[in-house]
């Protein structure tokens, strides 16, 4: 049975994970990968345009089929509390340092078909849309994009549609306004990035790196949704983090409650 170009990149993948190729380092011509694999050239093609797509390997001009250098990732511990500074309010320590590198564009737009329903509003509602670029204050290296959604009802009544929106918070206008306590709720996916968000966080243009997606909804004591904060950054940069705690369930017959540091 003739190998497939599936099984030319799945035999590559792993010497790459396994360290056979170092980042760095040139992988065989596709003259030489063609008598290594008896395939064709267009089936050696597909095999390293597959790399390419998955990020493992970049195509250099005059030096060939490069192994990619990836970032060594940051974790960013989900500790499942909302924390608080001289600034504002921030979800995770990781985050802390980092400031708006631009005014943040502000405009009304329509929600998102796939956010629609977590706000509990109608698909193509009015939303006023906040978009963010957060990041590195000392090296203007930008971190992530957050964009906030909220509802119209909300929005027009307070300076929530304005580049300054105040002192401390934008949490804190919405307190004010009588939605005490916020209560927040988030869940973490994927996707890939559109290219204004590849540009904006400087992704690479050649590989397809995925972005990493916080969806995090705060909500007033009666459950009516207030802002929807979409937040994106690079997978290849960033995992998501969090400590296991032993549910009672698995709890030791001689656990008195207290941790146990051998188990």
């Amino acid at each position: 049975m003739p190998v497939s170009y599936r099984d030319i990149a799945a035999d590559l993948r792993q010497q790459i994970s396994e360290g056979r190729y170092l980042p760095g380092d040139k992988l065989p011509m596709l003259t030489e990968l063609q008598e290594q694999y008896g395939a064709g050239y267009q089936t050696v093609r597909s095999a390293i345009t597959l790399l390419e797509q998955e990020g493992l390997v970049v195509a250099v001009r005059r030096r060939g089929t490069i192994v990619r250098e990836r970032p060594e990732k940051t974790r960013i511990t989900r500790s499942r509390q909302v924390y608080r500074d001289e600034i504002g309010y921030f979800f995770d320590q990781a985050a802390q340092p980092w400031v708006a590198l631009e005014a943040p564009v502000i405009h009304w737009g329509v929600i998102p078909v796939d956010l629609s329903g977590l706000m509990g509003l109608d698909k193509g509602a009015e939303v006023l849309i906040r978009d963010r670029v957060m990041g590195d204050p000392e090296t203007r290296e930008p971190k992530q994009l957050a964009t906030s959604y909220l509802p119209v009802h909300i929005a027009r009544d307070i300076r929530l549609a304005e580049t300054n929106t105040g002192p401390e918070d934008i949490y804190d206008r919405l307190e004010e306004m009588g939605h005490r306590p916020l209560r927040w709720s988030e869940g973490v996916s994927a996707r890939m990035p559109s290219p204004e968000e590849a540009e904006a966080l400087n992704l690479p243009a050649d590989v397809g790196v995925p972005l990493l997606r916080v969806v995090r909804v705060a909500a007033g004591p009666d459950g009516t949704v207030v802002e929807l904060n979409d937040t994106r950054m690079s997978a290849e940069e960033f995992e998501i983090g969090y400590s296991i705690r032993r549910h009672a369930s698995a709890r030791l017959a001689d656990d008195d409650g207290e941790p146990d540091d051998n188990h």
